[in-house]
């Protein structure tokens, strides 16, 4: 794991993109900060740079480094969710333009999985998790499932838990605005 993590962060740091294990499924991953390496992500996913993409964070706690208003509600959430939770907040703020859909929305997953907390933690910035797949085409539920157009299209392919052929899926994702109101979007 050590090795796979100071790869992925050398090739986030030069905005490349790395194919990585999530908490969820395998996803093709940037830094979030970097907007020519979210247009990468775009071209080689071959999807509309409209639709958003998400971002994991290593601790709730940095929540108000990249959302202007969290609402308390989402902190209780990320408290007592069982399953991977993705919350789309408005106000997105220090991230790549390009991630940010309508009201300045983002979509933002704290993982608690071993490999992608300390790979957040490490680099310090919020990473884009897309699905490992091109646009249109079944998300991959193990490594074996992923294309070679997504495997030689990325930078960095991490190494750890490719043997693992445990399905994985995708995560819930609420909609939460900061009067409160939500919206379960899957």
């Amino acid at each position: 794991m050590d090795e796979d993590i100071k790869s992925c962060i050398d090739v986030l740091n030069r905005g490349g993109l790395i194919l990585y294990p999530t908490d969820t499924i395998w996803g093709i991953g940037c830094d979030a900060t970097c907007e020519e390496a979210v247009k990468k992500v775009y071209a080689l996913k071959k999807r509309d740079d409209n639709k958003a993409l998400i971002v994991l964070l290593d601790s709730a706690e940095h929540l108000d480094h990249y959302v202007i208003d969290v609402p308390e509600m989402a902190r209780e959430l990320l408290d007592v969710a069982v399953k991977p939770l993705t919350i789309i907040y408005d106000g997105a703020f220090n991230v790549a333009p390009n991630l940010l859909g309508e009201n300045d929305s983002l979509g933002i997953r704290v993982p608690h999985e071993a490999f992608c907390q300390r790979l957040c933690a490490e680099f310090g910035k919020p990473i884009v998790s897309t699905s490992a797949n091109v646009s249109g085409e079944p998300g991959a539920k193990t490594f074996g499932d992923i294309s070679e157009e997504i495997k030689q299209g990325v930078d960095y392919v991490v190494k750890y838990r490719r043997q693992d052929d445990t399905p994985h899926v995708a995560s819930n994702i609420i909609m939460l605005h900061s009067d409160g109101t939500f919206k379960i979007i899957r």
